[in-house]
């Protein structure tokens, strides 16, 4: 099932995605023409039946991973509108998916589509939209600004305030600089791909700034004091999601840990290890 409810003259496209015990929003946004993100592929015939009576004329994809862009094939066999995405991602998303089984049994199996790559700014059928540039959760992960009404397509930017497991390319201090690129624009609400409408969007996206701040801080502090990252994954997070075990560590708080320490140590170049 999807559910369709409406804020600040956008239509917020809601589904769920169930894997045994565990479950996960999605949302899809349709506003002046514009469709942000397709959804993944296990959603497509319920979301074909909403995105055929919706109204667009141009597609932007927030990222290329597999619960954004799901349904982009179907949507370019069929609605042929064009589809956007950061020039990063234009490659990735015209290739046959390259992704562990477990998303494919979570999200299905994307097929490959053409996607233009996003300049600085976008057009929809009225509004301009500023394009930011976010990396660190995906190399291709942009936010899709309108400075006029203070409207943040933000992709998986946000997702929550506390941050428990991240994939293993994944960074945490490029995250950090890509919420503070944002933070520096003038916006009030936000419209997560995976926790929906937040009006206060603005203050939820400090809020887990300071919250990867304060968990650097202590990474740091306890690799300081000498212990290991493993020592300080398990001090720092000592449950463990079942997302861990059911990726292989693909997901693991681990990668938190490694992905800050990796911007503060010195590793050793080739020629130094050879002299030593």
């Amino acid at each position: 099932m999807i559910h369709i409810h409406h804020h600040e003259d956008v239509a917020c496209l809601a589904g769920i995605v169930r894997v045994g015990d565990w479950e996960s929003g999605i949302y899809v946004y349709v506003t002046d023409g514009m469709l942000v993100d397709t959804g993944p592929k296990v959603l497509e015939q319920a979301l074909v039946h909403r995105l055929q009576e919706a109204s667009f004329d141009s597609v932007v994809l927030t990222h290329s991973h597999e619960d954004h862009v799901g349904t982009a094939s179907w949507i370019a066999q069929h609605k042929q509108v064009p589809l956007f995405i950061h020039e990063k991602g234009v490659d990735i998303c015209s290739q046959k998916a390259q992704y562990p089984f477990y998303r494919k049994l979570t999200w299905g199996i994307r097929d490959p589509f053409v996607a233009q790559p996003l300049g600085d700014v976008h057009h929809s059928r009225s509004t301009k939209w500023k394009v930011l540039y976010t990396p660190g959760h995906a190399h291709d992960h942009i936010a899709l600004l309108d400075e006029r009404t203070g409207r943040l397509f933000c992709g998986d930017l946000f997702m929550g305030v506390k941050t428990k497991v991240i994939l293993r390319e994944e960074s945490i201090p490029t995250l950090m600089n890509s919420l503070r690129t944002v933070l520096a624009c003038d916006f009030k609400s936000i419209f997560c791909a995976h926790s929906g409408y937040h009006p206060d969007g603005k203050i939820r996206l400090q809020q887990k700034l300071g919250h990867l701040e304060n968990l650097s801080g202590e990474i740091l502090h306890l690799h300081s004091q000498g212990l290991s990252p493993h020592e300080i994954n398990k001090q720092l997070f000592p449950s463990k999601p079942p997302i861990i075990a059911a990726s292989s560590g693909e997901f693991d708080s681990l990668h938190i840990v490694t992905s800050v320490l990796a911007e503060r140590i010195p590793f050793p170049s080739p020629d130094s290890i050879l002299e030593g």
